[in-house]
């Protein structure tokens, strides 16, 4: 199938177009803050990617804060993944420069190039936001295990109290 002639070719890798479509349809709220993400083998089917294609578009969206991954679990929105009416973050976040710089759409605001990356010679830094989100990913992060270590430790009362011989 060939392009259509009036439109540019993308030449993005398939799972930066499966991570924009997850990431607008985050952003237009039809997957709510803690909701479960579809499962990797659907996220194959809708996109037509392989498996650790899939992958990959959700690690882009867990990289850029807009879900976590609980193993064993599945994935989830982030609280912080919140758009108001106009389809924009009602706090304080910023797409990645990649995304960025691949948006035709967008114009850059004051004080960024036109990569979308700030125009400062060093480096600032980590805002109370990202010290905070942070701590609240590690935080479900060590949540997730510590549930995992009772599931182990209840195993184990059990298989000592009925001793299979």
């Amino acid at each position: 199938m060939t392009p259509a002639p009036d439109k540019k070719q993308d030449r993005r890798p398939p799972y930066q177009h499966a991570a924009d479509e997850l990431r607008r349809e985050i952003m237009q709220g039809r997957f709510k803050p803690g909701e479960q993400m579809p499962p990797v083998r659907e996220l194959q089917e809708r996109f037509g990617v392989a498996n650790m294609t899939a992958r990959s578009a959700l690690n882009v969206l867990r990289d850029e804060g807009l879900i976590y991954t609980i193993h064993g679990r599945g994935s989830f929105v982030a609280d912080v993944a919140v758009a108001d009416s106009t389809g924009e973050f009602a706090i304080d976040y910023t797409p990645p420069a990649w995304y960025l710089a691949n948006d035709p759409e967008r114009e850059p605001a004051d004080g960024e190039s036109e990569g979308g990356e700030p125009r400062t010679s060093e480096t600032a830094p980590p805002s109370l936001t990202d010290v905070l989100t942070a701590l609240r990913d590690e935080i479900r992060v060590l949540s997730a295990e510590h549930q995992e270590l009772r599931r182990e430790v209840e195993e184990l009362k059990k298989a000592r109290r009925d001793p299979q011989s």
